[in-house]
């Protein structure tokens, strides 16, 4: 028994040394590279992100292409449900890991990144509403990444590696991370058990996905505005009752996002700071943009161009790190300095206690069940579609169902280093696909961009796609959708 004992701890170790190595590789590529294409496609779009703001505001409530389809989900559906997976604890322990180890310059550095990641994000939706296809036996649509790279690049072995990849790391482990979470604030905050809170979370879960992405669907757009709005209102009411601080906050913001004193370290030293490094980091990790994963669910919304949920999950980038990110970062800037001896939530929890008293961490724990729920569903809605992209049938849907409820329990009751850092591994694997794809299929970006823009200028406020004008794209994606 000794020696298995020893021969499993070895093997841990080698993997855990495996795990290391293949995300210092890829993760040292990762970041530049999302940077890079952020860029080209902030400069060759000519920041559509900056010029059809409103407009992407206004394509929330544009409505469905066809009123009557029982089976595609609304903009707005697909906007909440993007926002539910992006939204969850990286908003409350990211950006407080970002402050506490690079300073309040990273939190400049986490507004660029989201502002150039606004591109990507656009050039993803996009490309995933126009290459979606649709399930005869449901009538619903599928799309994202996989299919875009099977059905646009003619690559069903790299669509089925992203597919694997987002499968592992959206559908089993960042939602054994998110429970783990959940678990972690209410044994704190109310001294609630594990065990308990993990079949909790599972009897709530179970049903919802087992309903489908149209269930998942509506239950984010119940969930993802009331999280918003209590999350929002704590902010305001903090930045209010010390608003003669904020000057000062945004001051230090801009004063150290460019102290370059502090190198990163390792290979991206040379180029970054750690302010830099660690903002560009935890905005990535924090609104996905070019990532590949919410394209997955806004490919399921029935639009009228494919310009326009892209428009919408560019306006969901937005929204989760300069509106929730930043009412982390003021509410724990406005507190004063943190204790060093707390990391990630913790910091942000203390912050809020600080500022309205012992019941802010009774606060804090009803937030981050919201958050993180909201992120186990979201996430879900994205592997259910790459699932079915490998084989759709509906006995691996349910086991893979199964499976997802099974790792919820074992998240809420495990602590798991070593499964983050292969989720880490998993989303490098699948943002690198990802990034490489869109940049080839770029053209279809830029004609649906172009068809968009035109009908804007002759006035019409509501663009539709119509295939009838352009006879290539038509032999390539038939009449199935468009």
């Amino acid at each position: 028994m000794e020696q298995q004992t020893t021969a499993w701890n070895d093997f841990i170790h080698s993997l855990s040394n495996f795990v290391d190595w293949g995300n210092d590789a890829l993760w040292t590529l990762l970041v530049p590279l999302l940077l890079l294409v952020g860029i080209f496609f902030t400069f060759s779009t000519h920041f559509a992100q900056v010029r059809l703001f409103i407009q992407s505001i206004r394509e929330i409530a544009a409505g469905r292409k066809d009123p009557t389809d029982p089976h595609g989900i609304t903009p707005f559906q697909a906007f909440v449900t993007g926002v539910a997976s992006r939204v969850g604890v990286g908003n409350i322990a990211g950006v407080a890991l970002a402050i506490s180890q690079g300073g309040p310059g990273a939190v400049f550095w986490m507004w660029v990144t989201a502002l150039i990641g606004m591109g990507s994000a656009f050039a993803e939706s996009s490309l995933a509403q126009l290459f979606k296809i649709r399930d005869h036996e449901n009538g619903r649509f599928r799309g994202g990444p996989a299919y875009y790279i099977q059905y646009g690049l003619k690559q069903r072995w790299l669509g089925i590696i992203f597919a694997l990849a987002l499968i592992l790391c959206f559908g089993f482990v960042f939602n054994a991370v998110q429970a783990n979470t959940i678990a972690a604030a209410t044994a704190k905050a109310w001294n609630w058990k594990p065990e308990y809170v993990g079949i909790a979370l599972c009897v709530f879960t179970l049903p919802i996905i087992f309903g489908g992405i149209r269930r998942v669907a509506l239950i984010a757009e119940g969930i993802v505005p009331i999280m918003a709005l209590i999350y929002l209102l704590m902010a305001l009411y903090i930045v209010f009752s010390n608003f003669s601080l904020v000057p000062g906050v945004f001051e230090l913001i801009f004063k150290e996002a460019f102290n370059f004193e502090a190198a990163a370290g390792g290979v991206l030293g040379a180029i970054f700071s750690q302010a830099m490094l660690l903002g560009i980091k935890r905005g990535l990790f924090s609104n996905e943009a070019g990532m590949g994963s919410a394209p997955n669910v806004a490919a399921a919304a029935d639009v009228k161009h494919p310009a326009s949920q892209g428009l919408i999950q560019m306006l969901g980038v937005f929204f989760d790190t300069f509106v929730v990110c930043s009412c982390t970062a003021f509410i724990i800037l406005l507190s004063g300095p943190s204790n060093a001896q707390e990391t990630g939530v913790n910091i942000t929890q203390t912050a809020i206690i600080n500022h309205v008293g012992a019941w802010g961490g009774d606060f804090l724990a009803v937030v981050i069940f919201l958050f993180a729920f909201s992120s186990i569903i979201g996430n879900y809605a994205y592997a259910e579609s790459n699932v079915n992209f490998i084989k759709d049938n509906p006995v691996i849907m349910t086991v893979f169902r199964l499976l997802v409820v099974a790792m919820v329990y074992f998240g809420s009751v495990n602590s798991m280093p070593l499964v983050w850092n292969m989720a880490d591994l998993s989303m490098a694997l699948m943002s690198i696909i990802n990034l490489v794809a869109i940049i080839l299929l770029c053209p279809f970006v830029f004609i649906i961009l172009k068809d968009y823009q035109q009908q804007l200028k002759q006035g019409v406020h509501t663009p539709i796609f119509s295939l009838d004008n352009y006879p290539t794209l038509q032999k390539l994606l038939g009449r199935d959708i468009w």
